[in-house]
């Protein structure tokens, strides 16, 4: 069965998901993606470039933020750390570029972009001043990065056993704190 230019490029996309989530952006190669997309790697270099270009594709991530100044000022930690949980067990994104962005600095600047530029805006409105944003945005992103890697990269137990609903329970109020200066 021949496959469209679109169905090799969503294979790969999804080989290329799942390695560099598996492997980390170093240990991942396109020999091992094409081989886990049954393709030859000549067409991952046709249709994406490079390694590099491959990843940023694969890598990509947003944070779908909710509209957060229609939630009662009270709740906006609750329901921002409800989010970025449902997020994280949708979405393999962030997995790949937290593994990634450990070792491989275009990663790691991916990572900041992400939370600079969609957070940071967002965090400066709820403190009633937009130069505060890249510092609040920063403290969400500590605990929120802080509690994916160790739920899905390291499987800290005791993380990993925690439900959604005690994960929220307990980021809430923290990102309350951050976001707003109350708890």
């Amino acid at each position: 069965m021949r496959r469209t230019s679109q169905d090799a490029k969503d294979a790969i996309l999804a080989a290329a998901r799942e390695r560099f989530a598996a492997d980390g952006y170093d240990r991942a190669t396109i020999r091992s993606i094409a081989a886990d997309a049954m393709i030859d790697p000549a067409m991952v270099m046709r249709y994406f470039g490079s390694k590099e270009k491959l990843f940023a594709a694969a890598a990509d991530f947003d944070l779908r933020l909710p509209d957060l100044s229609a939630v009662p000022a009270d709740r906006v930690g609750t329901t921002l750390a409800a989010h970025l949980i449902r997020r994280w067990e949708e979405d393999d994104g962030l997995m790949i570029l937290m593994r990634a962005g450990v070792t491989h600095q275009d990663a790691a600047e991916r990572m900041r972009q992400i939370f600079a530029g969609q957070l940071g805006p967002v965090a400066g409105r709820l403190a009633g001043d937009p130069a505060e944003g890249a510092r609040r945005a920063g403290l969400v992103a500590t605990q929120a990065l802080g509690l994916a890697l160790c739920r899905y990269v390291i499987h800290l137990p005791p993380v990993v056993a925690l439900t959604p609903e005690e994960i929220v329970d307990w980021l809430g109020p923290t990102f309350q704190r951050y976001l707003t200066g109350a708890s």
